[in-house]
């Protein structure tokens, strides 16, 4: 191969292997960012479709089975609403009212949101949280004004769930990548490969994009019931480590560095006449221009 040839680097456009991820090292900045935007954009598609899918069927059908008075005021939740009584509710999601939490509704759903007196309860796979009321709220609880608020505001905080995930995603990543883009310069250092502090910056933004396509095609299953809240919580673990192993991984498919080679040409090779290399000349043997 001829020294002057010129190695063509693969245009970056997948974060799906390490050796497609290891091209943003050498792309443009614009292009790790439209390729990151692309994909944070399907993880907020994802979580817009899951709340559309199943939680906000069931906060519509809870508003409809609210009493026609109600509010939360003075730290109480004051409502006609006396025995406790489950509002709604599917394998997602139940919101429920029980002024004393006695326990006497069935929590059947992988969270439960339940109203009581002086505080809701958020139940879910490791216990509850209460949140108690505060004393400056005075929130309708009512079917006559929270049916309307809600058809108002629902596609405005649909919206607003995808694009604080676009921006979220978009924020981590690029903190990220500086918090590990040190790591991926030292693991490129050791394995020799031509892999520059800037280089290792955009390849630390791009390894951690399978992590979050992973994450978003476990929320897909776990809309479609295909895995439920448990195996769920554990994908979420795991897509750190995805994006860990790319960090590591990613870098060994860069090109390595060229070694040059010191040596030194032997002074006693024959410039001239290189099929002579390595052979002396008698000092005392005559000239080949002389007879005998």
């Amino acid at each position: 191969m001829s020294s002057n040839t010129v190695h063509t680097w693969p245009t970056a456009w997948e974060p799906l292997t390490p050796r497609g991820v290891a091209t943003f090292a050498r792309a443009t900045l614009g292009r790790l960012w439209l390729v990151q935007l692309l994909v944070a954009i399907l993880a907020g598609a994802s979580v817009v479709w899951f709340l559309h899918h199943a939680w906000f069927p069931v906060v519509r059908e809870a508003i409809q089975q609210l009493p026609a008075e109600g509010e939360i005021r003075n730290q109480q939740l004051q409502s006609p609403a006396g025995l406790p009584m489950q509002l709604a509710e599917n394998r997602f999601l139940g919101i429920a009212i029980d002024l004393e939490h006695g326990g006497q509704i069935s929590r059947e759903s992988q969270l439960q949101v339940e109203f009581g007196l002086e505080d809701v309860r958020i139940f879910g796979l490791l216990g509850y949280t209460a949140i108690k009321y505060k004393p400056g709220w005075k929130v309708a609880f009512n079917r006559k004004d929270l049916e309307p608020w809600w058809g108002a505001w629902e596609p405005a905080i649909l919206v607003g769930a995808g694009l604080a995930t676009i921006v979220g995603l978009l924020v981590s990543w690029t903190l990220l990548a500086t918090l590990y883009f040190v790591p991926v310069r030292v693991v490129g250092f050791f394995q020799n490969r031509d892999l520059k502090l800037w280089q290792s910056w955009k390849l630390a933004g791009a390894a951690l994009m399978p992590g979050a396509l992973f994450l978003t095609f476990a929320i897909v299953g776990y809309s479609l019931s295909w895995v439920d809240l448990i195996r769920l919580s554990v994908l979420f673990g795991i897509h750190f480590l995805v994006g860990l192993v790319y960090l590591w991984i990613s870098p060994m498919f860069l090109p390595r560095i060229a070694v040059v080679s010191a040596t030194r040409p032997n002074p006693f090779l024959d410039e001239q006449n290189p099929e002579k290399d390595g052979v002396q000349t008698n000092p005392f043997s005559k000239s080949d221009g002389l007879k005998k």
